[in-house]
C-alpha cells in the first residue's frame, strides 16, 4: 500500500461523499471482483484448495477448511459501493496518481500522459508518503514502475516507497 497509478477515462471524475471528501475505490470494476470472489467460493465448497492456491487467493489450514466457511476465511462478497466503474479499455487513455493505503483516493488530476502527471506531482510536492514529496524523476521512475509502497526502511533511515522505486530503477 503506498501510491498506484491508475488508467482512466479523459473525463474521471472520482466520487466523493456528502462532505466533498474523495470516496475511496478498489481499481477494479464490481463485476471482475465478484466474479473472482464466486469462483474462490465455488473452488471452496468443491474443496478445490489447489485451485484457490494456483489463482493467488491462498489456501487455508486444513483444520481451518473444516471448520469455518469461505467467507469466514475470505470476508464477505464485494460491495459495489467501492468499486470503480467497468470502464472499456480503450476509454482508459488518461492517468491519474492514487493512494492506496485505503481503498484507493486520488491525489492527483486527470493527466493525459505519465510525464505531465510527475511534472504536476513534484510541482505540487505532492504526498509521496505522509510529508515527503519526490522530484520529477522520483515521481516518473515510479509511474514507469506502476505502484510503490508506502515506505522503506533500510540502514536505520526511512524513505518514501517513490525514493526507493526510484533508486531501484537507477540500479537496473
Amino acid at each position: 500500500m503506498g501510491r498506484e497509478l491508475r488508467r482512466v477515462p479523459a473525463d474521471w471524475e472520482h466520487p466523493r461523499n456528502e462532505r466533498g471528501e474523495y470516496f475511496p475505490l478498489y481499481d477494479e470494476d464490481f463485476e471482475t471482483a465478484a466474479r473472482h470472489w464466486k469462483d474462490a467460493l465455488a473452488a471452496w465448497e468443491r474443496r478445490d484448495f489447489a485451485w484457490l492456491e494456483a489463482n493467488d487467493f491462498g489456501s487455508p489450514t486444513e483444520e481451518y477448511r473444516d471448520a469455518h466457511e469461505y467467507w469466514e476465511w475470505a470476508g464477505w462478497p464485494p460491495d459495489r459501493a467501492v468499486y470503480r466503474p467497468a470502464w472499456p479499455e480503450e476509454s482508459r487513455t488518461h492517468y491519474q496518481m492514487y493512494e492506496n493505503t485505503s481503498e484507493g483516493t486520488p491525489i492527483s488530476p486527470v493527466m493525459p500522459d505519465i510525464e505531465s502527471l510527475a511534472h504536476w506531482l513534484a510541482n505540487n510536492h505532492a504526498s509521496a508518503f505522509g510529508g515527503m514529496t519526490a522530484t520529477y524523476e522520483q515521481w516518473l521512475a515510479m509511474c514507469q514502475n506502476g505502484s510503490a509502497p508506502a515506505a522503506v526502511i533500510g540502514g536505520g533511515v526511512m524513505e518514501s516507497g517513490v525514493a526507493f522505486i526510484a533508486q531501484s530503477a537507477e540500479r537496473k
